[in-house]
């Protein structure tokens, strides 16, 4: 896809007190989490909830910490997730694309909106599975 970076609106969910924050984030759906630097993490003052074990992508593996709850806005769009506090810009990754619904434009390196869903985010809850005539039915 090459590099995408879009403007997003960050806040500490649980902290209507504090100002919400406009970032501008490197797009990466090979990244699962949102990953945020340590200062952002510190000015919406958010929670440590633990630690995670990562790769990054020139394979070394590095333990960070995990913060939340963080609220993340773009496109009148929003979810609330956990961050993984590391490196210096906000990396957008799978996870809370996939929350919110977004897609990506590779010949663009842009994200949008779904288009199937373009009013309101969609997910799916439950995968149908077919019935199986030689399974037992409650």
């Amino acid at each position: 896809m090459g590099i995408a970076h879009i403007e997003l609106r960050l806040a500490n969910d649980g902290r209507s007190d504090l100002e919400e924050i406009n970032k501008i984030a490197l797009v990466d759906t090979g990244a699962l989490h949102l990953c945020i630097p340590e200062h952002v993490a510190l000015q919406l003052q958010l929670k440590d909830t633990g630690f995670r074990d990562v790769r990054l992508a020139d394979g070394q593996e590095k333990r960070v910490r995990y913060v939340s709850p963080i609220r993340i806005e773009l496109f009148g769009r929003q979810c609330v997730t956990g961050a993984l506090v590391l490196g210096d810009e906000v990396l957008l990754g799978a996870i809370p694309m996939e929350d919110m619904d977004l897609v990506i434009e590779p010949a663009h390196r842009q994200v949008s909106v779904n288009p199937n869903s373009p009013n309101m985010p969609t997910s799916l809850a439950k995968a149908s599975q077919p019935r199986s005539s030689s399974r037992a039915t409650l």
